[in-house]
């Protein structure tokens, strides 16, 4: 139930990076408000999901997953240029990723 939970924090997360895009700086009043909303109640399964989580796993996986999901979507929805830089960079968030979830969580 605790990744389940990690997902549901990392999609509001991921969803509030997003309206903060389309906000263009605090002059969009829907993308604004959706922004903090998304924010907000991102941090209720991610504060959930350390009950039984190590903090160091969970935000690993929550910051590091988020990150590559949002440069996903700056790739493909706001037409942002996929780099190798790019590339290798969220290949190795996912490896450090896998790398501490191999660490020891039960």
């Amino acid at each position: 139930m605790s990744w389940v939970l990690m997902t549901i924090a990392i999609l509001f997360e991921v969803s509030g990076t997003t309206m903060m895009k389309l906000s263009q700086g605090f002059t969009r009043r829907l993308p604004t408000i959706l922004m903090f909303v998304f924010y907000g109640i991102g941090f209720i399964p991610l504060t959930l999901a350390l009950r039984r989580l190590p903090i160091s796993v969970a935000y690993a996986v929550w910051s590091g997953l988020g990150t590559a999901i949002i440069t996903v979507i700056g790739i493909l929805w706001f037409r942002e240029p996929l780099t190798a830089v790019k590339l290798i960079s969220i290949t190795l968030i996912i490896i450090g990723m896998v790398g501490l979830n191999l660490s020891g969580v039960h």
